[in-house]
């Protein structure tokens, strides 16, 4: 039946007759309208940590509803989820007297972390600290900022463009970024972006020493430090935020997905004290900047039942837990004939990549690959040469096994399929 529903990241031809309906989870498993049963690995985009099915979750959504769902928090208003929301995100933060800026989504979070770096400088008397520096492979959202900061070639490609005042570096080099600091001059550059693991642009962890050197560059230059912790944080990589993994102090964090467990639509940026001073001590120093339903209550009650149950049932720890369990069952994967390279060990997240030379043979061999493992029960997330894995925290020892065993099983079909 043909679709009016545009998908994201989708071709319309090909998937307006052919659309795949899901109808229910439980846990780490999901079902089809014809009630097939699946084993969701990638917690849908990155973000059903606590698993599906949740009805504490639900029950506190739906509670807050019928008090008052949704009401803006736009000058003094406020209302009480929002602000044990905020309370909570920044007792749990990895920097001192942090405050917390809502919004209703990763893409919206960096927008409002790159707008606050920009604005902080301006208040601090270095207006023309605009420039962004992001990392190669990079993700950051598909809003205007996100966009135009994204080191996925294809995902800035066919819109113009539109942050002129950034670039990108190598994504792991710690000299790529102080050369790119000099050549822009220190004096322009507002803050540097970064993913503890790069998620959609291929699951890539920082080489050893990286995100501390980083750091300790944009310290020296006066650069702010934007961690994205939209895909790493609430127990992807096993604490609440991701970056405390390797000890150091962003000046912001963006989180949203792992927030809610995907429940209901939140995001938002952490934003260290001393960077959200000059806003809260100086009156008449206002950020201009905010979204309709920031600060939803409805959404912060579904975020704090979520937090509840990551915290009660030590699920945010599992991504530093499971991690070993999951490269282990992984990595034999990479003696394939097809697979370049199975990257895993940092938190509960990998990527199979396939042998270049394949796709010249199969240009479609990514999904191809991953339709024959969600045949075989198992659903992937596609990326450009690989398929990701990052299942929700609830996962156990079989269900890791389940999903190498379609893995392989798939990549076997692929390997008939290449030579016919």
């Amino acid at each position: 039946m043909d679709t009016a529903l545009w998908h994201p990241f989708s071709d319309m031809a090909v998937v307006r007759e052919d659309e795949f309906v899901l109808e229910r989870g439980e846990d780490v498993w999901v079902y089809d309208a014809a009630g097939n049963r699946y084993l969701d690995a990638t917690a849908s985009l990155w973000y059903a940590n606590a698993g599906h099915g949740r009805a504490e979750i639900a029950d506190a959504a739906a509670e807050q509803m019928r008090k008052l769902a949704g009401y803006s928090i736009f000058g003094d208003f406020t209302n009480e989820p929002a602000r044990a929301l905020a309370g909570r995100l920044a007792g749990l933060a990895p920097m001192p007297d942090a405050k917390v800026f809502l919004t209703t989504g990763g893409g919206e979070a960096i927008d409002s972390a790159v707008k606050i770096a920009r604005r902080y400088h301006v208040v601090q008397g270095q207006p023309e600290r605009v420039h962004v520096i992001s990392r190669t492979n990079s993700y950051h959202g598909t809003n205007g900022i996100g966009t135009g900061v994204a080191g996925i070639e294809a995902n800035r490609t066919g819109f113009g463009e539109i942050l002129p005042s950034s670039s990108r570096v190598a994504y792991d080099s710690v000299d790529a970024l102080r050369d790119e600091i000099r050549r822009v001059g220190p004096e322009r550059v507002a803050a540097f972006l970064f993913e503890p693991v790069i998620g959609a642009g291929g699951v890539l962890a920082p080489p050893e020493g990286y995100v501390q050197g980083v750091v300790d560059v944009c310290r020296e230059y006066g650069v702010l430090v934007i961690a994205d912790a939209v895909i790493c944080g609430f127990g992807r990589l096993g604490t609440w935020f991701g970056v405390e993994r390797w000890g150091v102090e962003p000046d912001l964090i963006t989180f949203a997905k792992g927030v809610t467990s995907g429940y209901l639509p939140l995001g938002g940026v952490v934003v260290h004290g001393r960077v959200a001073e000059p806003f809260w001590d100086r009156p008449g120093t206002t950020l201009r900047h905010g979204a309709t339903y920031s600060g939803h209550p409805a959404c912060c009650a579904a975020a704090l039942a979520n937090i509840d149950i990551l915290e009660r049932d030590n699920l945010f720890q599992r991504g530093q837990l499971l991690e070993g369990e999951l490269a282990a069952a992984l990595q034999p994967l990479a003696a394939h004939p097809l697979v370049r390279e199975v990257r895993a060990g940092v938190g509960l997240l990998a990527a199979v990549e396939l042998q270049p030379d394949l796709f010249e043979r199969l240009p479609s061999a990514v999904s191809d690959l991953s339709l024959l493992i969600r045949q075989r029960g198992v659903l992937t997330r596609t990326l450009a040469k690989a398929l990701a894995v990052s299942p929700p925290l609830t996962i156990r020892r079989p269900e890791i096994s389940e999903i190498a065993q379609a893995f392989a099983a798939g990549l076997d079909e692929l390997e008939r399929k290449a030579g016919s």
